[in-house]
């Protein structure tokens, strides 16, 4: 009787034990996914092209703002659905001396994401995509 008393009282030991040996912290902040991606897939006709594709699957109402250094938009417009994919021609026409904003708001979500495009020349064109917001 005096060994069972002792095997209840160890079991009851090591699944508290387990029980509460996982960390939690509280002052994590729970990370808010993308809801774009911005990319450049290439040039056609030496102009840049770019695609926005809407990550989440759901239905959702987008606004997309293009604006050069100065704050003037360049292009903006309003779109509608789920699996969203979009994809921008840039006339290359003042666009290799400025730097593009691309904003991106989302409705449903709340969220706006701004993306910055500069373009880099060397002995190889590059045209990077930063994610700022």
């Amino acid at each position: 009787m005096k060994t069972s008393k002792y095997t209840i009282a160890l079991f009851t030991l090591i699944t508290l034990t387990v029980g509460f040996s996982t960390v939690t912290l509280a002052n994590e902040e729970p990370k808010t996914a993308a809801v774009t991606e911005l990319k450049f897939i290439g040039n056609l006709n030496n102009s840049p092209v770019f695609e926005l594709s809407l990550i989440n699957a759901d239905e959702d109402e987008i606004v997309v703002t293009f604006r050069d250094e100065a704050g003037n938009i360049v292009y903006t417009n309003k779109f509608k659905g789920s699996g969203i994919n979009k994809k921008f021609l840039l006339k290359s026409d003042g666009f290799e001396e400025q730097a593009l904003n691309v904003t991106v708001k989302s409705f449903k979500n709340n969220t706006t994401e701004v993306y910055s495009i500069n373009k880099n020349q060397t002995y190889v064109e590059q045209t990077v995509v930063n994610k700022v917001k």
